[in-house]
């Protein structure tokens, strides 16, 4: 058999039996949303987010909810997470379900007074644990913050953290009284992290305070 004719029967084969290289396109989101102090009053704008997700997610794809509280670098901190099945009929279940934990998880952290401490960075490690053991191709952290991050004494986040590959959204990104004050301080803020996050590898990083719009931040799988 000519080199030609081997080639084209060995494409051919390929084809049929589905050994060719696959593409992942499957996505990883992990929505990771602030306890802490006053901002955990805006909880109930991430739950608009969550359903929004819900709605988009193709089956393969995995969804996470990650709170931030004093310290974040815990799985006891995932409050609902999934990779939804193949099959639509199960896929659709597991969507409610999740919708359900994140429903649960939004009334709890309304009716709490917020945790003392912030720790953003440690959630972000969290949530790149998390994204990683995925294996989807496109993952995405959106951070539902202020991004105000507040460390006690004893917790220990001034050193570099890996985030290779992944999208950072900053979401809902509300302004503190001292931002009013000195709008300095919220530019600066916004700077710091985007600066954090690009030197930790992420691929991307964004402000996005528009809500009425989700649809423009999500679009696009890879």
């Amino acid at each position: 058999m000519s080199t030609v004719k081997l080639l084209a029967a060995c494409a051919g084969l390929a084809l049929l039996s589905g050994c060719g290289p696959e593409i992942n396109h499957r996505q990883a989101v992990y929505v990771l949303v602030d306890t802490s102090g006053t901002y955990a009053k805006e909880v109930t704008k991430a739950q608009s987010v969550v359903n929004y997700l819900l709605g988009s997610l193709q089956p393969g794809d995995s969804l996470a909810v990650g709170r931030v509280k004093s310290r974040s670098f815990s799985e006891k901190d995932i409050v609902a997470k999934v990779t939804l099945a193949m099959d639509p009929i199960q896929a659709n279940g597991q969507k409610r379900k999740f919708g359900e934990e994140m429903s649960a998880f939004t009334k709890s952290a309304q009716g709490d007074k917020g945790s003392r401490y912030t720790d953003i960075t440690g959630g972000l490690m969290q949530a790149a644990e998390f994204l990683a053991e995925t294996g989807a191709k496109n993952r995405t952290i959106i951070v539902f913050s202020d991004m105000q991050e507040e460390l006690d004494y004893k917790t220990v986040r001034d050193f570099p953290i890996k985030l290779d590959g992944i999208r950072i959204i900053a979401l809902n990104v509300t302004k503190l009284d001292t931002d009013n004050v000195d709008p300095r301080r919220y530019v600066s803020r916004l700077e710091w992290w985007e600066e954090r996050a690009r030197a930790a590898g992420a691929s991307d990083w964004r402000v996005v305070n528009d809500l009425e719009h989700l649809e423009r931040v999500f679009s696009g799988r890879g």
